[in-house]
């Protein structure tokens, strides 16, 4: 079924049922990971169509939304340390404040479209391989032993590091310095890539810092719901590419397959998310490492660049 809606920022017709179960498909996988989903829905915007700028600033706009109905449910589930949460907050508007300008330098010298790509096809490989390898070696190790592993925390050399914070509802005791650290980087990550940064967020918290897998996840959908409506003002404020008509018919799916997701991700052991995860982020790395060697369509095209005021 065909119904197509001008975009007015995007300046391009899109087919309005195929954004709404974009939407939906990534909202229920927000929930289900806690990531938020903009490092899957901008690809599949380039994929529509959707100009790239106008993909990551309203990719930002859809993982703040989703991020909220996620915050909800793993809010009454106590599966949020709000005091880390608050830490990685300080940072993360800070490194988004950052990203939103270098997204107008790249924009200024036409180099914006490479760097994404590339981006994505580093971080998403990387990540991603590295915990597919995690997550295999964990479950195998659980069938071994009759049952699900508890997950152990060693101390690492972060763990020794100044500045030391309590954190009672992840049991932790540790410094700032690598919790603020992984807060900016997600704050450049949101502007520049219009991603949540939760599928960077999630694994760092639960192999740096040591968090359960369960209090990683909520606590990375709580400070990707601010990261991002900062992000997604900035980025509508100073570069003019935020598509409402578009966010709404994102928004829309995306809340209740949140809600759909986060039911469903808590059957699910840590390991066995871990490692759903790890298939996600490579494929969608495939995907876009595909796109970014294939031979176009067209040779030349036009694209449209809305200058900063």
């Amino acid at each position: 079924m065909n119904f197509h809606v001008y975009l007015p920022i995007a300046g391009v017709a899109v087919n309005a049922f195929a954004v709404i179960g974009v939407g939906g498909a990534v909202g229920f996988l927000s929930g289900l990971f806690g990531v938020g989903g903009g490092f899957i829905i901008t690809p599949l915007m380039l994929m529509l169509g959707i100009p790239t700028a106008v993909a990551v600033a309203t990719g930002a706009n859809q993982a703040t939304a989703t991020a909220v109905s996620g915050s909800m449910t793993h809010w009454r589930r106590r599966n949020i340390d709000f005091r880390i949460g608050n830490v990685l907050l300080v940072s993360g508007i800070a490194g988004s404040f950052a990203g939103t300008k270098l997204v107008a330098i790249l924009r200024a010298t036409g180099q914006f479209d490479v760097f994404l790509s590339l981006s994505y096809v580093i971080l998403l490989g990387s990540l991603g391989l590295l915990m597919f390898i995690e997550s295999l070696k964990t479950m195998r190790s659980a069938a071994k032993a009759g049952g699900s592993l508890i997950e152990r925390r060693q101390h690492t050399a972060l763990h020794r590091l100044p500045f030391k914070l309590r954190f009672p509802r992840s049991k932790l005791y540790i410094s700032v310095i690598p919790v603020l650290a992984i807060g900016g980087f997600i704050g450049v990550l949101t502007a520049l890539m219009g991603v949540g940064g939760g599928f960077v967020l999630v694994p760092a918290m639960v192999y740096v810092l040591k968090m359960r897998t369960n209090i990683a996840i909520g606590t990375s959908l709580y400070q990707i719901m601010f990261v991002g409506a900062f992000t997604t003002m900035t980025q509508a404020m100073y570069l003019h590419s935020v598509d409402v008509v578009l966010g709404m018919l994102l928004i829309s799916a995306g809340v209740i397959g949140t809600q759909i997701g986060a039911k469903a991700g808590a059957n699910l052991k840590g390991e066995q998310l871990r490692f759903m995860l790890a298939l996600l982020v490579l494929a969608v790395c495939g995907r876009v490492a595909f796109d970014l060697i294939r031979t176009p369509t067209e040779i030349f095209g036009l694209s449209v660049v809305h200058a900063a005021p």
